[in-house]
C-alpha cells in the first residue's frame, strides 16, 4: 500500500511541477505576471526571476516604476531587504479619500537572498495602475548577481517587435477599467 501511495505522490508532484513550469514563459528573462491588468485599478503583480547571471546567484532586483503609478506596495520576502525610492511630483494630484499625493514610488529594490542560479523566485507588488487603457506599462528591471548583472531595460520603439530585444523590460497591457 505504501508503494502505491509513494507512486501517487510522485506522480502528483510530477504533474504539479509540469503545470507550474507551464505557467511561466520559457524565456530566460525577468517577466511580470499576469500580462494584462485593468486600467485605473489596484492590482497585484509578480516579477519572476528564472535564473541568475551566467551561473551566479541573484542578490538584488531593482524595479523602476513607470509614470502614472500613484501607489506601490512591495511584497516582503524572508532573507531580503526592501528599499523604496520615491520622487516628488511636478504638481500634486488628488488622491484617494480626499487626500493629496505629492510624492510617488519611483523604484523598488529587493536585496539579499541569494537566489541560486538553478532556482527561480517571484517578487510581488500591489500597484494603483493608471487610467491608460490600451497601453503597455514597462517596468525596467536591473538584476544584480554575485558576479555580473542583467539590465532588463529595453523598451521597444513603436512598431518594433519586443521579442527581438536582447534584454527586454517586463510589461503589462492595460485593458478596460477595473472596478
Amino acid at each position: 500500500m505504501s508503494g502505491q501511495v509513494s507512486r501517487c505522490i510522485g506522480a502528483a508532484a510530477g504533474i504539479s511541477a509540469a503545470l507550474l513550469l507551464g505557467a511561466f514563459p520559457a524565456a530566460a528573462h525577468v517577466t511580470v505576471q499576469p500580462k494584462e491588468a485593468p486600467a485605473d485599478s489596484y492590482f497585484q503583480l509578480a516579477f519572476s526571476v528564472p535564473h541568475g547571471c551566467d551561473g551566479s546567484a541573484t542578490v538584488a532586483l531593482r524595479v523602476k516604476l513607470p509614470d502614472g503609478i500613484l501607489s506601490a506596495k512591495p511584497q516582503m520576502k524572508p532573507g531580503w531587504k526592501v528599499e523604496i525610492k520615491t520622487k516628488k511630483l511636478a504638481a500634486p494630484l488628488a488622491g484617494p479619500h480626499g487626500g493629496t499625493i505629492s510624492e510617488v514610488v519611483d523604484e523598488v529594490a529587493w536585496r539579499g537572498g541569494p537566489l541560486p542560479d538553478n532556482l527561480y523566485d517571484t517578487f510581488g507588488m500591489i500597484l494603483r495602475l493608471p487610467d491608460k487603457a490600451g497601453e503597455n506599462l514597462y517596468f525596467p528591471v536591473v538584476q544584480e548577481c554575485e558576479k555580473g548583472v542583467h539590465r532588463w531595460i529595453e523598451i521597444p520603439a513603436k512598431g518594433q517587435d519586443a521579442e527581438k530585444l536582447r534584454e527586454p523590460a517586463p510589461f503589462i497591457h492595460l485593458n478596460g477599467k477595473g472596478q
